[in-house]
């Protein structure tokens, strides 16, 4: 297997589940349910509420569907900044409510959409060309020990809370 081939794959299911996860977490935004558990969204107006819900939706379909159709595939790494600035954003609302460990686990989500737009872009604009071993390195340093954390995170939280989409968002 080339460095380009094992970059693909590692992307390839990052962004699945990526879009997977925007578009669960933008459900409850667009159709106003359950949006009580989340920090921050009781203080927001409606449409600003639909409007993060209709972003993080367009923001999953544009992780896939842009590079897996090969129609105007520069628009998945845009997707995937989109997403990490959204998620940016909400660790404002989590460092408000003084809540260290979601604005923390926040942002690695932000670190995840980060290197898929990078990923992305590198085999974009360099097609047929391998990625630097940097890159296949950089992923997965920090994809490893993201994922390690965010299911620690998931498992600490107490058995009556539901999780809330928004502390990972």
């Amino acid at each position: 297997m080339t460095a380009m081939h094992v970059l693909n794959v590692v992307l390839w299911s990052v962004q699945g589940f990526l879009a997977l996860f925007f578009f669960a977490a933008s459900v409850p935004k667009l159709t106003h349910r359950g949006l009580e558990q989340w920090v921050g969204f009781a203080e927001l107006p409606s449409v600003e509420v639909t409007f993060i819900g209709v972003m993080e939706m367009l923001g999953a379909v544009g992780l896939v569907v842009p590079m897996a159709t090969g129609i105007l595939p520069w628009l998945t790494p845009l997707a995937a900044i989109g997403l990490a600035i959204n998620v940016l954003m909400a660790a404002g609302f989590h460092l408000r409510a003084d809540e260290r460990l979601n604005a923390f686990e926040t942002m690695l989500w932000a670190s995840i959409a980060t290197l898929v737009a990078i990923g992305r872009w590198q085999l974009v604009s360099s097609h047929d060309q391998p990625p630097p071993a940097w890159l296949l390195i950089t992923a997965l340093a920090v994809l490893v020990p993201s994922a390690i954390v965010n299911v620690v995170i998931l498992l600490r939280r107490a058995p009556s809370q539901s999780p809330r989409l928004e502390g990972a968002r």
